[in-house]
């Protein structure tokens, strides 16, 4: 069959596809990690987990490559699991009333296959820059896929922790991939063989090995992609036979699996872009399928009818849409998958839509992506309460209900995005230094923006100039001239007498004076599309040139029941800067449990220093997060990074002046982000 050019293919690599794999794979011993390079120091740094199944190519991997079979691979000897190790559960979450009249609820959902890195070399805990996708329009997702894999790396690719803590923590789960790639991008069927071998009792290890692997890296299932050509019937009978092993092994794990419409039940590589004869005993087993881009209207119909005819739902369907190359202006057959008229055909599938990133210029600021990430999820209004119906791109926002995992006290953030140009503490820079970690990405607002006044609408957005805590706050700007009302999170968040709701504004310069309330509802609107019935609470005003962040702390004693909704209404006239760097919801201020046991377990010199590997035991409790500092000879603190981990890669340090020994500390923080009492630890130089 002739090759779709749109199916999806490995990645582009920095590494060269190695010919002959076949050729020696007998002279290799099964479980062997091959380097380019002498073993890794103990202190490398660690990166997303990756393996081939069993047999690796022939030659000599590219540089900083590492060639792993998943087969011997062992969680209790992998020095790098703790990095890669995710730490947040996957939230609960519910549908509010959708923002607009268009957005369904119960129907179509999004998959979304995206690449964060390399294969190899990707970290397994962020890196020192900002420009990165981070992924943030949680609420219109309804599963993760971590794409990746190339025959020169490796074709098994783990989901590194941030990615998979700051999905649960919006309640998304991610999947891993494995990807069998076609010949022609390097790709051996003895790979595929390799994945559906049997062990001496008619089992399949590599399946026991899968869920091994996604249960000790703590994501949620597999994307399982076989693109190999030359199968037959009895490659496919075995293809079958393991995904169905996979399939019970998953259950009983609480994993998913998702196949992606490639190899049929013959064996063969055959795109049907439908839900046919062809693969749907494969869709069977697995939580749903893929469909290729080759889909069409009527293919699309008839697999609607052949996943109900199967005893599944029709939204266990992704039809692939194609967003790599061309973003919002990918042509896009929407009627066929989400026709507004009638119910919607399937639920559908992204890739790659890092695009809204990776299509921008190299310069290119955390501001700029968030605007273009926006554009994409949202749609040309900017606005989900007012789809622009005239946009060839029909975004999420305009289809698909949001969803949202605030339901339960305590409840804060700082609208930090998992990135930004420096670290902040309590207003305060704690370091200069870009950065990125998407684990420490806040439950960030799910429409953006729903903005209500009768007068001009302000611009509204994430900013990166200054915050409270983390790397980002929320900034509204404009000229005034009636009030404005920002919708922020829906909640389900019960009330009480001890309620208390804290606002952590300020004006920047050049600003009027702006009167603050807090927006609260109580109560779902009655239709989708009207406006939220909000209660205000007086919040204070805010003039430029005061003392710069201001806390207000806001009792909600004279209302009772479940809060639905939280915004926050502005009244000025003139030009208005304001900013909010956080939001906490509570009943009673809580303080978290320090860590224990902070010790450095790897250290190794390179050129731009020491690199030092750090380990310590989780708080008691539920912390939200852990942050580092080094302590200086004068006794004061230098932030070194932030994880929900409990280990944690320090690059490039060096002695200070006078300095015996680097000391650092670890303390755990907590949901409302106040801070625990430190472990320490120190390394001599």
């Amino acid at each position: 069959m002739t090759q779709s050019p749109r199916r999806p293919s490995a990645p582009s690599r920095r590494t060269v596809v190695l010919a002959g794999a076949g050729t020696a794979a007998a002279l290799l011993t099964p479980g062997l990690a091959t380097t380019a390079h002498a073993a890794a120091p103990a202190a490398a740094q660690p990166c997303a987990s990756y393996w081939f199944p069993d047999s690796l190519p022939t030659g000599t991997p590219g540089d900083g490559i590492t060639w792993r079979s998943l087969k011997a691979w062992r969680p209790e000897t992998d020095p790098d699991l703790p990095f890669n190790t995710a730490s947040v559960p996957l939230a609960e979450r519910f549908t509010p009333v959708p923002a607009n009249t268009t957005a369904r609820t119960d129907q179509a959902r999004i998959t979304s296959l995206v690449a964060f890195g390399n294969t190899a070399g990707n970290p397994s805990q962020g890196s020192a820059t900002a420009d990165y996708y981070a992924l943030n329009h949680w609420a219109y997702i309804d599963e993760l896929v971590f794409w990746g894999g190339s025959a020169g790396e490796g074709l098994i690719l783990a989901p590194n922790a941030p990615v998979v803590d700051a999905a649960h923590r919006h309640g998304v789960p991610v999947l891993g991939t494995v990807f069998l790639p076609p010949v022609h991008h390097g790709g051996d069927l003895r790979w595929t063989r390799d994945l559906v071998q049997r062990d001496a009792a008619g089992r399949f290890p590599l399946a026991a090995k899968l869920v091994e692997a996604a249960v000790a890296h703590g994501f949620d299932g597999w994307f399982l992609n076989a693109e190999t050509e030359g199968g037959d019937a009895a490659l496919g009978a075995e293809m079958l036979a393991f995904v169905t092993e996979l399939r019970a092994r998953s259950d009983a794990a609480g994993l998913r699996i998702t196949w992606y419409d490639a190899m049929t039940v013959k064996g063969e590589v055959g795109w049907q872009g439908a839900l046919n004869s062809e693969n749907t005993a494969l869709f069977r087993e697995a939580d749903s399928m893929f469909v290729d881009f080759r889909w069409t209207p009527a293919s699309l119909t008839s697999s609607a009818a052949n996943a109900e005819a199967a005893g599944r739902s029709r939204y266990a369907l992704w039809a692939g849409v194609d967003v790599e190359s061309k973003g919002w202006d990918a042509p896009v057959d929407w009627d066929a998958i989400i026709p507004a008229d009638r119910p919607h055909t399937v639920g559908y599938g992204f890739y790659r839509p890092e695009w809204t990133r990776g299509h921008l210029p190299e310069d290119r600021t955390p501001a700029q992506f968030h605007a273009a990430d926006q554009r994409f999820w949202t749609g040309r209004s900017l606005d989900p309460a007012r789809p622009d119906g005239t946009d060839s791109w029909r975004a999420p926002a305009t289809a698909v209900a949001d969803r949202s995992t605030v339901n339960r006290l305590p409840f804060a953030t700082t609208f930090n995005t998992g990135h930004g140009l420096r670290w902040y503490e309590n207003g305060r820079v704690a370091s200069d230094a870009e950065w990125n970690h998407l684990g420490v990405q806040d439950r960030l607002p799910g429409r953006r923006w729903v903005v209500r006044t009768e007068g001009r609408s302000p611009s509204v957005g994430f900013d990166f100039d200054d915050a409270w805590r983390g790397g980002s706050s929320l900034l509204i700007a404009g000229e005034f001239d009636a009030p404005v009302t920002v919708d922020l999170h829906r909640t389900r968040l019960p009330l009480s007498r001890r309620t208390v709701v804290e606002l952590t504004h300020r004006t920047d310069a050049g600003s009027g004076p702006v009167t603050v309330e807090l927006a609260v509802a109580l109560h779902e609107p009655d239709r989708p599309g009207e406006p939220v019935a909000y209660a205000y609470v007086p919040a204070g005003e805010l003039r430029a040139g005061g003392s710069g962040w201001t806390t207000s702390a806001l009792r909600l004693n004279s209302l009772s029941g479940t809060v639905h909704a939280l915004g926050v209404r502005l009244t000025a006239a003139g030009p208005v800067r304001w900013r909010l760097g956080a939001v906490a919801v509570r009943d009673r201020a809580e303080t978290p449990a320090a860590p224990t046991g902070l010790r450095v377990t790897g250290a190794s010199r390179g050129t731009g220093g020491t690199d030092l590997r750090l380990r310590w035991h989780r708080s008691p409790g539920t912390p939200r997060h852990y942050e580092l500092h080094r302590v200086l000879p004068d006794g004061t603190r230098r932030f070194l990074g932030a994880t929900a981990s409990t280990a944690f890669f320090v690059p490039g340090l060096r002695r200070e002046p006078g300095e015996k020994a680097a000391r650092f500390q670890v303390r755990a923080v907590g949901e409302l982000y106040t801070t625990s009492g430190s472990a320490s630890t120190a390394h001599r130089w």
